[in-house]
C-alpha cells in the first residue's frame, strides 16, 4: 500500500487489514506511517511501516525486500502514492510536470514491477491503481490528469499481461473526496473547508463529498477472491454518472 500514511491510503490500509490481510504501509518516511500502522495493530491486525520514495528504483526494491522478510511475499499491491502540483498550463513549470508524472506513473511502474514477481510465483495477485475523475480532464491539472489517465492505460495493459498468472489489475477513479489534500485546496481558495464541501457537493448527484472509506470499499472488492473475473476495469467512485 503506497501513500498509506493518511487520507485514502490510510483508509484502504485499515479496510484491507479488517478484511484479514497483513498490511505494509509505504510512504516517504517510516515515521509518517505510524498512525496508520498503529491503528491497524490496535484493531488486531498485522502491519509494518516502510519509508520509500516510489520514484527511486533502489528504494522500491529495498522496500519490497523488507516486506517479504517481515510479512511474506506481497500478493496485493495498491498504488496510491500521489502529489498535486496544480497550475494553469502557461504557468506550469517543468518540475511541476515531471514530479507529478514521476510519482504517479513511474512510482506505479516501479512498485508493480517489483511486486509482480511474487504474484507470478504465487499464481495469484491483485493490483489496484488509484486514478481519478481528473483523468477526464480538469482545469489547472494537465499534469495530474495526464498521469491519472496514464494509470488507466497502465492498468489495462497489466490486466492483459498478467491475467494468465491469476493476477487481476483494476483502477479506482475517485471523484471529490474529503481529505487533508482537498482541505489544503480550500485554504488556497480562501474558503473554510465546510463551505468548500458544500459548494462541491452541489454538483454531485448523491449530494455529498466522498470519503476515504468509500474508496476503501472499492479497493476491498478489487483485492478480494470474488474479483477474480474482474480485471482491466476503471471504477469511477464519484457519487454520480458524470464520469
Amino acid at each position: 500500500m503506497t501513500g498509506g500514511a493518511r487520507g485514502i491510503g490510510a483508509a484502504v490500509a485499515r479496510r484491507l487489514a479488517a478484511d484479514g490481510r497483513d498490511v505494509a504501509v509505504l510512504d516517504l518516511t517510516e515515521e509518517s506511517t505510524g498512525d496508520t500502522v498503529g491503528a491497524v495493530r490496535a484493531a488486531g491486525g498485522r502491519a509494518v511501516g516502510v519509508g520509500a520514495d516510489v520514484t527511486r528504483a533502489d528504494q522500491v526494491q529495498a522496500a519490497v525486500e523488507r516486506v517479504v522478510s517481515e510479512l511474506g511475499p506481497p500478493t496485493i499491491l495498491v498504488n496510491n502514492a500521489g502529489i498535486l502540483r496544480d497550475s494553469l498550463l502557461f504557468r506550469m513549470t517543468e518540475d511541476d510536470w515531471d514530479s507529478v508524472v514521476a510519482v504517479h506513473l513511474r512510482g506505479a511502474f516501479l512498485m508493480t514491477r517489483a511486486v509482480q514477481a511474487h504474484q507470478v510465483e504465487a499464481r495469484w495477485g491483485r493490483i489496484v491503481n488509484l486514478s481519478s475523475i481528473s483523468a477526464l480532464g480538469n482545469r489547472g491539472q494537465t499534469n495530474y490528469a495526464a498521469a491519472k489517465a496514464g494509470l488507466q492505460g497502465f492498468t489495462k495493459s497489466l490486466a492483459i499481461e498478467l491475467g494468465p498468472f491469476g493476477i487481476t489489475a483494476n483502477a479506482i477513479a475517485p471523484g471529490f473526496v474529503a481529505t487533508e489534500m482537498t482541505r489544503a485546496t480550500a485554504q488556497r481558495l480562501g474558503m473554510t473547508f465546510e463551505d468548500f464541501l458544500a459548494r462541491v457537493s452541489q454538483d454531485i448527484p448523491v449530494g455529498r463529498a466522498g470519503t476515504p472509506q468509500d474508496i476503501a470499499a472499492a479497493a476491498s472488492f478489487f483485492a478480494s477472491d470474488e474479483a477474480s473475473f474482474t480485471s482491466g476495469q476503471v471504477l469511477y467512485v464519484a457519487g454520480g454518472p458524470k464520469a
